[in-house]
């Protein structure tokens, strides 16, 4: 499903190089649920950003779905991530002018759907995440556990192939948080999905199958 071979992440500010991931392996399969842990700067969020194609990577290479992401041009990289990618933010980035169910239905608009199919894979994904009732109100009206299940809809409306977290429980108290987890795993083994978090929560990472420390831009299996 997703493959890496020896990616590197280094940041250039002005004529310092700055490296933040250094000849990292992975090997991901259909299925799995992978939490990357690490204190805050060990670059776990650069590396959901490369591996999701946000960014690109100085030298190695990377394929989804058999496919070497990391020569796209950008164009064909947005239609990769449009049907291949979900990425949930840690701070939802939802647009709070639209309502939950038009939130939900971006990724849709965006591979222009037809209206009909659209409507109906937001309101099946809706009722999958308990929103049934707040389909219709607008994201200010939601509460913080609310809205992280609007993105976590938002990220699997597509159905992806692998679904990127950042964070997602951060912001979110011990139960809510634990819903939050058990909601996405349930959303992977109904799709057949892959899930990749990043997290500095060990309680949250020991629920998921494979488990990945960061530090100093090196990953280690745990």
């Amino acid at each position: 499903m997703l493959v890496c071979n020896n990616i590197s992440k280094i940041y250039k500010d002005g004529t310092t190089e700055v490296s933040v991931l250094s000849e990292i392996n992975l090997n991901i399969d259909s299925g799995d649920t992978v939490a990357i842990v690490g204190s805050s700067g060990s670059g776990k969020s650069t590396l959901l950003h490369v591996l999701s194609g946000l960014e690109n990577i100085t030298s190695g290479e990377i394929f989804i779905d058999n496919m070497l992401i990391s020569k796209l041009s950008e164009n064909d990289l947005c239609k990769m991530r449009t049907s291949k990618i979900g990425f949930i933010y840690q701070f939802h980035h939802l647009i709070k002018e639209l309502s939950v169910r038009e939130n939900i239905s971006l990724p849709l608009l965006i591979k222009n759907n037809d209206n009909s199919d659209i409507r109906m894979a937001a309101d099946n994904i809706i009722d999958q995440v308990g929103l049934k009732h707040r389909a219709d109100y607008q994201i200010d009206k939601l509460s913080g556990g609310e809205r992280q299940r609007v993105a976590i809809a938002r990220s699997v409306v597509h159905n992806p192939k692998i679904i990127f977290a950042d964070e997602p429980t951060g912001n979110l108290d011990k139960n809510n948080a634990k819903n939050i987890l058990s909601l996405l795993s349930d959303l992977v083994n109904f799709n057949n999905s892959s899930l990749i978090m990043a997290t500095h929560d060990l309680e949250m990472a020991a629920l998921l199958n494979k488990r990945m420390s960061i530090e100093n831009g090196s990953i280690n299996t745990i």
